[in-house]
């Protein structure tokens, strides 16, 4: 037996025609007035679905850069650096992406935000990231160095 050779052991129920007179009464069976009483397309054409669909905003079309970077950011605090580094090493993507503190975004490198939340006592390489005022001044006090 294969699956197009299947039929179903009862009869298919028929569909309810309604509004075609006969012994139903006034209404037949639709109930009082509305759009759903009434003969005719109850939905709206496809193309005005469509069209209200898109953003009532001026611009829409053009995401500005910052907005599809943020999606593509990994965030990470000092404190995370602190743990799993050492004196004098080097952090970049490349390395935080090595250690599994950041992961791939869609197959691409993201870009790495460095903010200063927790404690930095090692002196730190920090290559092509981002980082918050707070991170910079941690990070340089410590003794290390940044650059893009």
């Amino acid at each position: 037996m294969q699956l197009h050779e299947l039929k179903p052991s009862h009869k298919q129920k028929k569909k309810k025609r309604i509004g075609r007179g006969g012994k139903r009464g006034t209404y037949s069976g639709r109930g009082l007035k509305g759009q759903k009483s009434r003969a005719g397309r109850r939905l709206p054409p496809a193309i005005r679905e469509v069209i209200k669909r898109y953003p009532k905003l001026r611009g829409y079309k053009f995401k500005s850069q910052t907005q599809s970077q943020t999606s593509r950011t990994s965030i990470l605090n000092v404190e995370i650096l602190e743990k799993k580094f050492n004196s004098g090493d080097k952090v970049s993507a490349e390395t935080l992406l090595e250690k599994r503190l950041i992961s791939r975004i869609k197959g691409r490198m993201p870009v790495v935000k460095i903010l200063g939340n927790g404690k930095l006592t090692k002196a730190l390489n920090i290559e092509g990231c981002f980082f918050s005022k707070k991170a910079k001044e941690l990070i340089e006090k410590a003794g290390g160095t940044i650059s893009r």
